[in-house]
């Protein structure tokens, strides 16, 4: 049961990756600039990530991690609880690990402002961060100050319908207070209301 069980994993987890891979279906690894990062997605919010659990699935064919996030700002949707769940494909149980090529990173203690939706994954419908690195923005102390910075970064993005090719604020990312303020304002205002940020 075991080997049947990872031989399955083995082939989700190269289905996503080849989904990844080919540019004519690789819409998660495309260039996506904040306003549509922040229309595309149901909820944004900043939080600190508590703990992290992977586990099988309800079939047992792929490994999925629940983390816990304490929420601190919502700056886009509603949240009845400051404490929420967010599920990642991908972890690792046991000795078998199922990784996701460009999937975003969450480590307990570290904040984030995270882009979420909720998706169907396999075997559960549940919130998640659907844009994968680019919808996962680390909190990072700087001489400047605080800073978003996408982990969209560590991946090659493809170019978006401008041109532009680099994550939103690029490798120094954007001032904390500034994003904060340009989610707000991009949620508050109707669509094409003025040219997107970048």
């Amino acid at each position: 049961m075991h080997g049947a069980r990872r031989w399955m994993c083995c082939l989700m987890a190269l289905a996503v990756i080849a989904a990844v891979a080919a540019p004519a279906s690789a819409t998660t690894l495309m260039r996506e600039s904040l306003d549509k990062l922040v229309a595309s997605n149901r909820t944004v919010i900043v939080g600190e990530v508590l703990d992290i659990d992977s586990h099988w699935n309800d079939d047992g064919t792929f490994i999925l991690t629940d983390v816990t996030v304490a929420v601190t700002d919502v700056l886009k949707g509603r949240l009845a609880d400051r404490e929420i769940t967010v599920t990642l494909m991908g972890g690792r149980v046991g000795d078998t690990t199922t990784l996701i090529i460009g999937g975003a990173q969450l480590i307990p203690g570290n904040a984030y402002v995270l882009f979420l939706n909720e998706e169907d994954l396999p075997g559960k419908r549940a919130l998640t961060v659907r844009d994968l690195c680019q919808g996962a923005f680390d909190l990072v102390m700087t001489e400047d100050g605080l800073r978003a910075i996408s982990q969209a970064n560590q991946h090659p993005l493809v170019p978006d319908e401008l041109g532009y090719i680099d994550a939103p604020g690029g490798v120094e990312g954007i001032p904390f207070k500034a994003m904060v303020d340009s989610i707000r304002e991009i949620a508050a205002r109707p669509q094409g209301a003025r040219p997107e940020v970048n």
